[in-house]
C-alpha cells in the first residue's frame, strides 16, 4: 500500500482470551476473573473500569497500571519488540489496548500529564484507532 512503511515490524495479534471473556460476558464479578486469571490484560482493564466509573481514581490507576504490565508481558511473548502496530481490530488485541487507555485515563483523573501523552503516543503507535475506538465506547 502506498504511504505504509513496509520495512516496519508485522502487526502483533495476540491469541484469544476465551476463558475470561466467557467469564465476562457471563457478567462474572471482575475481581473473581482476575483472581483466576491474573495475567490477563483485559480483566484487568475491566477491573480498572469499574474502580474508575466508582470514582475510585486510585484503584483505578493501580488496576490499570496492573493490566498494562500484563499487556507488555503478552505483547512481548507473542513477539512484539516494543514498537509496531496492534490493531484495534484483532479483537484479542483489544485486552491490552483496553488497560492502556484505562491507564491513560486514570493517569488524567491522578494529574500524570508526561503519563497521559507518553501512553496517547503509545496508544497512536499500535493503531490510530483505538483512542477513538475506547472514547466512543
Amino acid at each position: 500500500m502506498i504511504g505504509e512503511n513496509l520495512l516496519g515490524p508485522e502487526p502483533t495479534l495476540l491469541a484469544a482470551e476465551s476463558a475470561v471473556t466467557t467469564a465476562l460476558e457471563a457478567g462474572r464479578d471482575p475481581e473473581t476473573v482476575v483472581r483466576e486469571h491474573p495475567e490477563s490484560p483485559l480483566a484487568w482493564a475491566v477491573l480498572a473500569d469499574a474502580a474508575d466509573a466508582a470514582g475510585r481514581e486510585i484503584e483505578a490507576y493501580a488496576f490499570a497500571r496492573v493490566g498494562y504490565h500484563r499487556g507488555l508481558d503478552a505483547l512481548r511473548k507473542s513477539g512484539w519488540r516494543g514498537a509496531g502496530p496492534v490493531p484495534w481490530s484483532h479483537e484479542p488485541n483489544r485486552g491490552v489496548l483496553r488497560a492502556l487507555y484505562a491507564l491513560r485515563r486514570a493517569a488524567g483523573r491522578i494529574g500524570e500529564t508526561s503519563e497521559v501523552e507518553r501512553l496517547t503516543e503509545f496508544l497512536n503507535g499500535a493503531d490510530p484507532a483505538a483512542i477513538p475506538a475506547l472514547e466512543g465506547r
